[in-house]
């Protein structure tokens, strides 16, 4: 058996980390056992969806690195539903209804004060239809078959469908919600797992019969611990932090795949600089059924430690020129984005406004103009320097380094002055030490 796995988002917005660790999931599942990840693009709701939206979604996807190895659209896609549709209709398993929000409304509070669950009551097959009203239409559960599956994240889960309510799964004015189309879909595109948030168990439970009565298997389902904040509740900004938002702020895709991925898990979250290791370790037994906490901190730090250990050809493409492969790898340590490796340019070539000198540092400084220019600066210069300026003046430690890292880098932190220093121009060095 091929795996299949599907990202099915509703052009309606933009990604954002909820759904992102979705896709995710559904992409390293398919990758790890050589199978095909497709994106389903939900676009029903003609009037919500928006072209703009589709285009972001594949352009975030391929940012995060998750190649699509097929698409489909659901609003290309109305004649197959039309067609399950009528034999399903044929079959006796959806009905027509002709309650208006506020009946049904009216009788879910009647249900509630007799102390009853609020289970849609079906008519009689012979009850009559009210004349000029267009029906919605209802799935018919069996409720002489127990709903069960074996949830590769929950476990076992059962339903009594007598104690559900048939679900609405078209709309009066003939348009489809999600629950039957899905169906259609995911028997059509051979789909062998669904991956997806815990809110959807209860819609799984109905599509499981959704299957039989259409004479296919279901596939495998892992409903995953839904994101929150780190305030412990769901969050508002989880819901609205997109992909836009997190390129800006110079976070790597990496950074948020590697992060995503042991959310919810035991396992520790790594600095992996390829998706291959999240491929190879994903496991929905790991995953365990709590919350999974999402927080913005956490991943900056992670970020930044990706980018310690990244190579410069990697990022290279968004670097200034300058910046060559020896001078990325002497800054990434004291990187937080990538970004920010423009800042060390005046570093390196200038100009640099010089600090202020505190007096008790110039005979430090005064000493280091002096032996500078007798320096070999291909050889170890930063050594070399600080050797003759702690044989002229006696100092040491802090009050040896930190006046010479001031005047070289006008900063007080940094990179290891050892490799940072020969990649400075000898003469601009010269002129920092002596600048007053």
């Amino acid at each position: 058996m091929t795996v299949v796995t599907r990202f099915a988002p509703s052009p309606t917005g933009t990604l954002h980390v909820g759904n992102v660790r979705t896709a995710l999931h559904n992409f390293l599942w398919a990758r790890k056992y050589g199978g095909r990840f497709l994106l389903r693009i939900d676009d029903t709701d003609l009037e919500r969806s928006k072209e703009d939206y589709v285009d972001a979604i594949r352009a975030d996807l391929a940012w995060l690195g998750f190649d699509v190895d097929g698409e489909e659209r659901q609003s290309a896609r109305f004649a197959l539903y039309e067609a399950e549709f009528a034999k399903l209709q044929a079959a006796g398993r959806v009905y027509a209804c002709y309650e208006t929000p506020e009946e049904l409304d009216i009788r879910r509070k009647i249900l509630l004060s007799r102390g009853l669950p609020p289970v849609y009551e079906r008519k009689a097959a012979d009850a009559p239809a009210p004349d000029g009203v267009a029906p919605h239409w209802r799935f018919r559960l069996d409720h002489d078959a127990a709903i069960e599956w074996a949830d590769m994240v929950r476990g076992d889960q059962h339903f009594e469908p007598k104690t559900m309510s048939d679900p609405v799964v078209r709309r009066a004015d003939g348009s489809w919600l999600y629950l039957l189309p899905s169906v259609i879909d995911d028997i059509a595109m051979g789909i062998t797992h669904v991956v997806r948030g815990e809110d959807h168990v209860s819609n799984t439970a109905t599509q499981i019969q959704m299957f039989a009565a259409l004479g296919a298997a279901p596939p495998r389902f892992a409903h995953e611990a839904l994101l929150v904040g780190t305030e412990g509740k769901l969050s508002k900004r989880l819901g609205s932090l997109g992909m836009a938002s997190l390129r800006d702020a110079g976070i790597e895709p990496i950074a948020l795949a590697a992060l995503l991925a042991r959310l919810g898990t035991s396992d520790p979250v790594e600095p992996v600089t390829s998706l291959a290791p999240l491929i190879e370790h994903i496991d929905f037994a790991r995953f365990g059924r709590a919350p999974a906490r999402f927080d913005d901190a956490e991943l900056a730090l992670l970020n930044q430690k990706i980018l310690h250990h990244t190579d410069h050809e990697a990022v290279a493409d968004r670097l200034p020129a300058a910046i060559t492969a020896v001078r990325w790898h002497a800054i990434r340590p004291n990187l937080m984005t990538v970004a920010e490796a423009a800042e060390w340019l005046p570093v390196f070539d200038g100009p640099l406004a010089p600090p202020p000198v505190d007096d008790a540092d110039r005979p430090v400084l005064a000493a280091a103009a002096a032996a500078a220019p007798a320096i070999d600066w291909s050889a170890d210069p930063w050594h070399a320097l600080t050797a003759a300026v702690k044989g002229a003046t006696g100092a040491k430690g802090r009050a040896l380094f930190l006046p010479l890292r001031r005047a070289l880098t006008a900063r007080d932190h940094g990179p290891d002055m050892a490799e940072l220093l020969p990649l400075i121009a000898k003469d601009q060095a010269v002129a920092r030490l002596a600048a007053d």
